[in-house]
């Protein structure tokens, strides 16, 4: 036989496998003839692909269910507790790695030590020894996907800046994960794979247009259009931190000056609170915890505290703004450590959106905060290594 013609077919049985994985995952419980009407397959075709899929115990049988007509049918189901990912998220000083099912449930969740420009190498270490020690404990794992700070060159697997950390510049992520495990791995840019999240376990929305605004130790924007991610040539599209609202403005460390990442990161706050007397003792604290304390003073009627908040709300305002010029998506999800400052950031959002933006795009498009349980960056760690499960089953298992 050609060899292009059974890579085609190979390519097109792949793709089967894959919308129905997907179908069953979005869907539940679903018999085959439901899954034919839904991809437009034949019944013949369902039952070839659901026959592999069974034997591969990707899928199982529930047992009869109604189906239309009244007719009983018998059901087929992707049993999301079934298989686990891991997570790991990268930040600046933070590294967290969390266990997950394919649902985005957690299953546990650690915090490592405070990462220092000294101890990367050594954190690198303590990451390939926690993970390969959670992959021998438990058989149903099947991926690990891995979040790192952009811009991500994907090409070359490594991040091209890393405000306030330039030691994560010499890090190739790929080198250090890709063969470290006995399952395989996947790496995104942390905002590209906090939309992952919002867009797979979010059960508040189910739009295809969405922007999940990651506000944590660095500003990142991920951006799901049509179901896609936008990527850029390099895997470096949506850089909105590293995008000038102040062209005299704070130098940043990409070359750039008044980046939007100098004024409302928690690594900004942080700056801002060691340089002001608004909350005690924050040159001990980490960023998240200086931001927390400053959240938690606002809260308890600190008048100086609600007004560094406001003008932080402001300037993520301004980002918002410009998410909404240039990708107009449907909604902007707000996540990470500086969400925690709940609605008065929201507030002054919408303030600044009410001042600058077109107005009939700004009623068009929702602007909340992150409702996941666990923080979207690592549950979206979790989610780049879903979405490859679902998408390249033949991938983990070699008999389908």
């Amino acid at each position: 036989m050609n060899t292009n013609t059974t890579t085609s077919q190979a390519t097109v049985s792949e793709s089967n496998r894959s919308r129905i994985l997907q179908h069953l995952y979005h869907n539940g419980i679903s018999s085959r003839a439901q899954i034919a009407k839904a991809l437009g397959l034949t019944p013949a075709a369902i039952t070839k692909i659901t026959a592999r899929l069974l034997e591969a115990g990707i899928i199982t049988e529930t047992g009869d269910f109604e189906g239309s007509k009244n007719r009983r049918s018998i059901g087929l189901t992707l049993d999301v507790t079934r298989f686990h990912v891991v997570g790991v998220k990268f930040a600046r000083s933070l590294v967290e790695i969390g266990l997950f099912d394919l649902a985005g449930n957690r299953i546990s969740l650690e915090d490592l030590p405070t990462v220092s420009e000294d101890t990367i190498p050594a954190t690198l270490v303590t990451i390939r020894d926690h993970v390969n020690r959670l992959i021998a404990s438990d058989d149903a794992i099947v991926a690990v996907g891995i979040a790192v700070p952009g811009p991500y060159l994907r090409d070359q697997g490594r991040t091209a800046v890393v405000s306030s950390m330039t030691s994560w510049r010499s890090v190739n992520f790929r080198t250090e994960f890709a063969d470290a495990f006995p399952v395989p791995v996947y790496i995104e840019q942390d905002a590209r794979a906090g939309a992952l999240a919002q867009y797979l376990f979010d059960r508040h929305s189910t739009c295809e247009n969405l922007a999940y605004y990651l506000m944590g130790e660095g500003v990142g924007l991920g951006v799901i259009n049509n179901g896609q991610l936008i990527n850029g040539a390099q895997g470096a599209a949506t850089e909105i931190g590293h995008i000038s609202i102040d062209i005299n403005g704070i130098p940043c460390d990409c070359g750039n000056v008044g980046c939007l990442e100098r004024y409302c990161s928690a690594v900004a706050i942080h700056e801002r609170l060691n340089n002001s007397h608004i909350v005690a003792g924050t040159q001990s604290m980490t960023h998240a915890q200086a931001c927390r304390a400053l959240f938690a003073a606002a809260e308890t009627g600190n008048s100086a505290a609600r007004v560094l908040v406001h003008d932080i709300g402001r300037y993520a305002g301004y980002g918002c703004v410009t998410i909404l010029n240039a990708y107009n998506p449907e909604r902007i999800v707000v996540g990470d450590i500086v969400s925690e400052a709940g609605q008065p950031l929201l507030d002054a959002i919408h303030e600044v959106i009410d001042e600058r933006a077109i107005p009939d795009i700004a009623r068009a498009t929702t602007i909340a905060l992150s409702t996941l349980p666990t923080d979207a960056t690592v549950t979206g760690a979790a989610a780049v290594a879903i979405t490859q499960f679902l998408e390249h089953p033949s991938v983990f298992f070699d008999d389908v």
